[in-house]
């Protein structure tokens, strides 16, 4: 007898194709038989011993967060309800270009300062890996949901080159890519780059080429934080498609926004970009978050020539009076690169979160309300925070457009990701909210999307681009990754006031055939473990 019968449920398979009633039959880590109709058709019903009531709700393919920065809370939080409640079974790390693998020791302590922000400086994580292999190893020895792995450019530039703004030797250039070989070997499903974050924003256009070429090679994808969101974003946009085109390489555009007030109403443009592209033979997806305001660190916002040399470096600029003026034109007046070419707005940069206690005061406000409660011009609180905070500054960039948000996620290329930071004491709710908000608010509330065609947009489009055979559809011999939800009630309990709630109606989650969520609360399973992608 199998382990486990869900009956009656209103299967929403990932496909994009109409829902229907049925009972599915679970064995193990598998999806073994689907009985549709099976009550209205009087036919003997499965059994098994277990059987689960899903009546009014929906069975679909669990959901897959193709841009997340879990790469140490997967290790840190067993728990992990921030994605588990809401209904992920698999999250794409390795991110922006910038994670934990391949490293050596100085690397490695240099990036855990540079992305003290995003993850921690992880003093709670024994950092027992310096290969992607051995990274993903560390893994497999039991995690919430699955995770697949993206080489981060920038950190393999820091390792090979370091933190200097010049372009990487014939040698170096050889390196990195055996590195890249040799991760994608190893279980990566592809590259990513932070084309606005140092080191990886000073690799050249051939540099990254060459990499794309290895990445192709392997069967696996370019993930670029390409180098504006801002002033430029389309220019930016068509770099990418450009250089994966010259390479032969699979493109995935990493939150794929149109930011800032010289983009509104200008994502048409941007998908009429992609749709040439598509009809002309490339290979483009592309992942956005569900709300309108950004998330990054304020460290980010300076211009490249600052960030050069890594976090010491950052620090002793900011320290010296005259550089630390040069920057504040780069940031207010010129618009620096690393604020996507647009002069900083400091009124639209709430601090989300901090390293040091001290300046716990400042989260929840503006860099400009903070300021104005100190009688001091915004410049000089941030400059602030950026050197008694390390660097560890967290902040939301209010600088989006509803209207751009709805026309991307219509497209045909499109994915979810929640590029959810879950440090901070008020992170961005999308790090705890993005799946339920696209059921309920998208399709329930706004009807932007139908509830079939956001469900595949969450899970068998982002499984092929991750090369994943068995995931993403209710199909039977596929994988058990699944959730079972309300239609009519689920949305998301994280609020930018508390970022933290957890999402409702979200009763049921199954990692590999194992609930990790059951009646609406986290067991303690640990089902997830690395997923690779499967070779060409």
């Amino acid at each position: 007898m199998e382990d486990l019968v869900v009956r009656d449920a209103d299967v929403v398979d990932g496909s994009g194709a109409d829902s229907y009633r049925a009972d599915v039959v679970i064995d193990a880590d598998r999806i073994v038989s689907i009985v549709k109709e099976a009550a209205a058709a009087g036919c003997q019903r499965p059994r098994a011993r277990r059987e689960l009531d899903a009546e009014g709700l929906v069975l679909s393919p669990g959901f897959i967060d193709m841009h997340a920065h879990s790469d140490l809370a997967l290790l840190r939080d067993p728990d992990h309800s921030a994605k588990a409640a809401q209904g992920v079974t698999l999250e794409v790390l390795g991110q922006d270009g910038l994670s934990y693998a391949p490293v050596d020791d100085r690397t490695l302590e240099e990036v855990r300062r540079a992305i003290t922000g995003w993850n921690g400086y992880g003093d709670d994580v024994d950092f027992d890996w310096r290969t992607v292999g051995e990274y993903l190893d560390r893994l497999d020895r039991g995690i919430a949901v699955n995770a697949a792995y993206l080489i981060p450019q920038g950190t393999l530039r820091a390792l090979v080159v370091g933190w200097e703004d010049r372009e990487a030797t014939p040698e170096e250039l050889d390196r990195m890519r055996r590195l890249v070989a040799e991760g994608l070997e190893q279980g990566a499903v592809g590259l990513s780059s932070g084309l606005t974050y140092t080191p990886g924003m000073y690799a050249r256009d051939a540099e990254l080429t060459e990499l794309c070429r290895v990445v192709a090679a392997y069967g696996g994808y370019y993930c670029p934080h390409h180098r504006s969101y801002g002033a430029g974003a389309l220019e930016a946009y068509a770099e990418m498609v450009a250089l994966t085109r010259e390479a032969g390489c699979p493109l995935h555009l990493a939150h794929a926004t149109m930011n800032f007030g010289v983009n509104r109403d200008r994502a048409p443009e941007l998908l009429a970009l992609l749709d040439r592209a598509l009809a002309a033979g490339a290979d483009i997806t592309l992942d956005t978050y569900p709300y309108t305001p950004g998330c990054t660190t304020l460290a980010a916002l300076l211009p490249s020539w600052a960030s050069e040399g890594g976090p010491e470096e950052v620090l002793a600029r900011l320290a010296d009076p005259v550089t630390a003026e040069r920057i504040r034109h780069d940031l207010e007046v010129t618009g620096s690169d690393g604020c996507h070419g647009v002069p900083v707005e400091w009124e639209t940069i709430e601090i989300s979160g901090v390293t040091d206690p001290a300046l716990a005061e400042c989260v929840g406000r503006t860099v400009r309300q903070a300021a104005d409660l100190r009688g001091e011009p915004p410049w000089a609180t941030a400059r602030r925070l950026l050197v008694r905070d390390r660097l560890g500054t967290t902040i939301l960039q209010h600088v989006g457009h509803e209207e751009n948000v709805r026309a991307i996620m219509r497209h045909r290329a499109h994915t979810g990701g929640s590029d959810g930071i879950l440090r901070g004491s008020k992170p961005h709710p999308r790090a705890y909210g993005t799946f339920p908000r696209y059921l309920g608010h998208y399709v329930r509330e706004l009807g932007v999307l139908t509830l079939e065609e956001c469900v595949a947009h969450l899970t068998s489009r982002p499984a092929a681009r991750l090369r994943l055979p068995d995931r993403g559809l209710v199909r039977e011999g596929y994988r058990a990754d699944l959730v079972l939800f309300d239609p009519a009630t689920v949305a998301p309990g994280a609020t930018f006031a508390e970022p933290r709630a957890l999402p409702t109606g979200i009763p049921y989650v199954l990692v590999d055939g194992r609930f990790v969520i059951e009646d609406g609360r986290r067991t303690d399973v640990l089902a997830g473990r690395a997923v690779p992608p499967t070779p060409v």
